[in-house]
């Protein structure tokens, strides 16, 4: 769907481009565009090799493993369908931490993982669970405690001070993890969306 959308925005800017008389502009744009697209993928090379090597080496040390034994009473409460043990729930952590990073490719693998591994405690496959729709929820709003996605965008594109926005980040993610929490533990209450006694496994 993304596809299609992106597409139909270039197509509609280039038909109201040339519309417009403004044809040297658009492929002037289109060409700037580019370049800059190029000079912004080389720049993150560096500083995503780093982040994704460092969460590498987190997990291969067990730091990962810590990580979710440290987070494991918030988590209980958060997914009470989910047994502590089950290998959706360390995806779960791995997505988190990564999230937290900043580091948004690092976790679209985990979250894959994650939403894999609950489908199959799922009773009714095909529709999301609570437990589905709290990660996702979570996933989506996400606490940044180092944005480094974003900080490498800023000094890719020369900013003078790219780690400025830490403090804001924080607080903004913080925010919005909050308020997508409270919202879907409040709609999984409503007797059209309760579906708590409805998910079984072998693990409980």
């Amino acid at each position: 769907m993304l596809n299609y959308i992106w597409l139909g925005l270039m197509v509609c800017s280039v038909i109201l481009g040339v519309a417009d008389g403004r044809t040297a502009q658009v492929v002037a744009a289109v060409t700037d565009s580019a370049k800059l697209a190029v000079t912004i993928a080389i720049g993150l090379v560096g500083i995503m090799a780093l982040w994704l090597g460092l969460m590498k080496i987190a997990e291969e040390a067990g730091l990962v493993q810590l990580f979710a034994k440290a987070i494991s009473p918030i988590m209980r409460r958060l997914f009470p369908d989910v047994p502590i043990e089950h290998p959706a729930m360390g995806s779960m952590v791995l997505n988190m931490a990564a999230n937290m990073l900043g580091l948004n490719n690092a976790a679209t693998p985990f979250g894959l993982r994650a939403m894999e591994e609950l489908e199959k405690i799922n009773k009714t496959p095909g529709t999301a669970s609570n437990a589905m729709c709290t990660f996702l929820a979570i996933n989506t709003s996400s606490v940044q405690l180092i944005p480094a996605t974003a900080i490498a965008f800023l000094a890719a594109g020369g900013a003078d001070n790219p780690a400025v926005i830490v403090g804001t980040s924080i607080i903004a993610t913080t925010c919005s993890t909050v308020a997508a929490v409270v919202a879907v533990k409040f709609f999984e209450k409503l007797p059209m969306f309760n579906r708590r006694k409805e998910v079984v496994n072998e693990y409980s």
